[in-house]
């Protein structure tokens, strides 16, 4: 099915049962972002809301709320493009089936961006204030579109063949933003975006914006999608939605002539206001900085418009059926591009960017009598350095060959896997004072932190047990063991004060375990504030270590030592991943919004049978 708009798509699922309507009025102030969380934990399908207090513009979320519903809609176009992205990571695919290769050919040719002369969104103009302004979460700076494709061209090769098409989040209301004339341009580290606006600030130029809200489904998903450099987002969105994205130019601006609504403005050269709270995609508030101002200069909308949104908050959420559907297009190019790669995974319930797995092959020096990593810390320094992956702040590898059945995607399995393994004296490398994702507070600033890779390879090291030593003490203050899993067990720790402070507390826990019972089984000891909560699930475990954690500064070990500037301990690795002052604070939801909400779900209500 290629839709030429995203009414169609709404039909379209609509007709085919995957999609609920709620006539009643709905509050953009919370209670939509509560209605869709709610929706999306159920499983449940998505949702259109005819009537949004404040807007006459109807909206919809959750359109990609399971793997299911996204490759149905893209069902038309999804199988060629797979193939298309085969082909580039193993030519000879081209050659063992030449006529299925060319099936190929019609996506390609959508892939070509078609300019015409006027478009649907150029039909009407409208205000900031007349759009859905939908805040997620209690302590947000304000509303906030929220499922955007910025689009920005290269000041130095013009045109949409050198653009950028990204979905960084955009600020529409509160702060000290000027409604209807000011919005926050929000995006982080490592993004396209920011090479077209240091290039125009360089040049003393304002940065043309263009903001795409909705239009077919392709162009929302392309402006997530990770594509080689010189190949733009557009023609990416052509190619997935089976239909050339069309264009438009107006005063100087390219637009896309089938999105529901375009925001058009500029960035000045050294032109920032306060950008934030946001409740983000880490499960915490990403703080209030200064990033860039765009000056509005016209908000266009065609006829029908409806106003696409998601949430974001602790995974999953619905861009985890995003990351899925990636991993499904582009999963072969990493390893074609990166020789000895086997398989990576972005963990998802880990916030994506803060924990990487991945497997790879040990093959340096079949001679020596036993294999240790050697070829996985040069696979892993070239995933450091592979687009997003470079935001990586765990990154954790292992041998193939030492388990090629092993899944990479079942986490609990792989850290048995690893940690059976994992060598703490000679197999854990950091790199201290870098750059890490800006949503990530577990730093020392803003973009600023720690990286660790650990590599495991080789046969078992150790059994790993479920059952402490009977003998077994913790210093004052340290309570509550809890094994996650064999071989990983949370301890409750005392409340963080600051680092210098509690490196006493910190001396205390590994010279109690040092001289305590043996505790060969337990590879490594998570310290948090909940060990209960910590244990109850992988996921919680995913979610608490490896958000509240920076490798340089958390990182500790039993019996531990440096070494030539190398950390090693020759006992369980310590990841200390208690909440600091200077996190950011976690997500709660309100709960008046939670009950009203809860009041949808009643016998002859919208939501009825559904959450």
């Amino acid at each position: 099915m290629n839709y030429k708009s995203l009414r169609d798509c709404v039909n379209d699922l609509e007709k085919h049962g995957h999609l609920i309507r709620i006539q009643k009025e709905v509050d953009p102030n919370l209670e939509m972002a509560e209605i869709h969380r709610r929706v999306f934990q159920a499983n449940g399908p998505a949702i259109f809301y005819e009537n949004v207090k404040g807007s006459h513009f109807p909206a919809v979320s959750n359109l990609y709320g399971t793997i299911d519903r996204s490759r149905f809609i893209f069902r038309g176009t999804l199988e060629k493009l797979k193939k298309l992205f085969a082909i580039k990571a193993d030519p000879s695919k081209f050659f063992k089936a030449p006529f299925k290769a060319m099936g190929s050919a019609s996506v390609a040719f959508s892939a070509l961006p078609k300019k015409v002369r006027n478009g649907p969104t150029l039909a009407n103009t409208t205000q900031i204030d007349q759009l859905p302004l939908i805040k997620s979460w209690p302590d947000d700076g304000g509303a906030y579109v929220l499922l955007p494709q910025v689009y920005t061209e290269d000041i130095d090769r013009p045109g949409i063949m050198g653009s950028n098409m990204g979905m960084y989040r955009i600020q529409l209301s509160g702060n000290d933003f000027e409604l209807n004339k000011e919005i926050g341009l929000h995006y982080q580290i490592r993004r396209d975006i920011g090479i077209h606006h240091t290039k125009a600030h360089e040049k003393n130029e304002p940065l043309r914006v263009c903001i795409f809200v909705g239009g077919p489904p392709s162009h929302a998903f392309s402006a997530v999608m990770y594509l080689p450099e010189k190949l733009p987002e557009a023609a990416f969105a052509g190619a997935l939605g089976g239909r050339r994205f069309r264009y438009a130019q107006r005063n100087g601006f390219t637009i896309s002539a089938e999105a529901d609504f375009c925001i058009t403005g500029i960035v000045e050269p050294h032109s920032t206001k306060p950008e934030g709270p946001f409740g983000d995609h880490l499960g915490y508030y990403s703080l209030t900085h200064p990033f860039p101002l765009m000056k509005v200069e016209n908000v266009y909308h065609r006829d029908d418009a409806i106003w696409p949104f998601t949430i974001v908050g602790r995974p999953p959420q619905e861009d985890t059926a995003f990351g899925s559907l990636i991993q499904e297009i582009a999963g072969p190019m990493i390893p074609a591009e990166i020789p000895g790669v086997k398989a990576v995974h972005a963990v998802d319930a880990a916030g994506v960017h803060p924990l990487l797995l991945a497997i790879g092959s040990e093959r340096y020096t079949p001679y020596e009598k036993e294999r240790k990593p050697q070829e996985l810390f040069t696979i892993a320094n070239a995933l450091l350095g592979y687009g997003p992956l470079s935001l990586a702040k765990y990154l954790f590898i292992v041998a193939g060959e030492d388990n090629p059945h092993l899944d990479i995607h079942n986490c609990e399995k792989y850290f048995t896997h690893l940690l059976e393994r994992a060598d703490w004296e000679n197999n854990c490398l950091f790199q201290t004072r870098t750059t890490m994702d800006t949503l990530d507070y577990s730093g020392t600033g803003i973009n600023q932190g720690s990286k660790v890779i650990i590599a495991a390879a080789g046969k078992k090291r150790r059994e790993l047990k479920a059952e402490l030593p009977a003998d077994f003490n913790l210093p004052a203050g340290f309570t509550n063991p809890k094994f996650i899993m064999p071989g990983l067990l949370a301890i409750a720790g005392p409340q963080f004060e600051s680092y210098e402070h509690d490196e006493h507390a910190i001396k205390r826990l590994t010279t109690q375990l040092e001289h305590g019972p043996n505790l060969e089984g337990i590879a490594m000891i998570i310290l948090c504030d909940d060990s209960q909560f910590t244990s109850e699930s992988i996921n919680n475990f995913l979610w608490v270590t490896f958000t509240r954690s920076n490798p340089s500064h958390d990182i500790h070990g039993v019996h531990g030592f440096f070494h030539h500037k190398h950390f090693g301990c020759k006992g369980p690795l310590i990841i200390d991943a208690r909440i600091k002052p200077h996190h950011a604070p976690p997500l709660i939801e309100d709960p008046k919004i939670t009950k009203c909400v809860d009041g949808l779900a009643e016998k002859g209500q919208p939501l009825y049978g559904i959450i």
